[in-house]
């Protein structure tokens, strides 16, 4: 790992022991329609993002509207949980961002029905880019992995954010929030 690396993940983790406004972390606009975070999206999967320690983290038990083969959790499930939770990285660098590269690498099948642990940490904060890497783990017990991913996000830029809030008013709270 270079100097430039590890002094950016100190940053990052540095970063993540100062406390977090969690209202950064969750949506509470009047927006809400994300599959993956948006409260008032009832056929999605409303993540809920807390933090712990230097990781952001959330927990979901995935119900049978989610399988790909009986009693499994679909895979596209999966990357939604690690693309939301590894996004949230973002808010150590102070920036609403979208992904820009997600790597995922599953290492068995997920069960539908038992709380599953998604959890992701900064890797690198760049001035313009921030990397994470987390995983998926049973909630009862961490030592069992069902994926993990490695993704790398990328600011939302100004002519978007104003687009979106000119096309759904409810937004314009959400990037109210924004850190900047």
């Amino acid at each position: 790992m270079s100097d430039e690396t590890k002094a950016s993940v100190a940053a990052g983790a540095a970063s993540a022991q100062a406390p977090l406004d969690e209202r950064l972390l969750n949506d509470s606009s009047g927006y809400q329609a994300c599959f993956g975070c948006g409260r008032r999206n009832l056929d999605g999967l409303q993540l809920v993002f807390r933090v712990e320690d230097d990781e952001i983290v959330a927990e979901y038990t995935p119900d049978e509207r989610f399988q790909g083969f009986p009693g499994v959790l679909h895979g596209g499930v999966l990357a939604t949980m690690l693309d939301e939770t590894l996004s949230r990285a973002a808010v150590y660098a102070s920036k609403w961002m979208m992904t820009a590269r997600l790597e995922i690498r599953y290492r068995r099948a997920a069960p539908i029905g038992q709380p599953l642990r998604v959890s992701a940490r900064p890797t690198q904060v760049r001035s313009r880019l921030v990397s994470a890497r987390g995983s998926v783990r049973l909630a009862s017990d961490p030592t069992v992995i069902f994926a993990e991913a490695e993704g790398v996000f990328m600011p939302i830029t100004a002519d978007y954010e104003r687009e979106m809030v000119s096309q759904r008013p409810e937004l314009a709270d959400f990037f109210e929030r924004q850190p900047r």
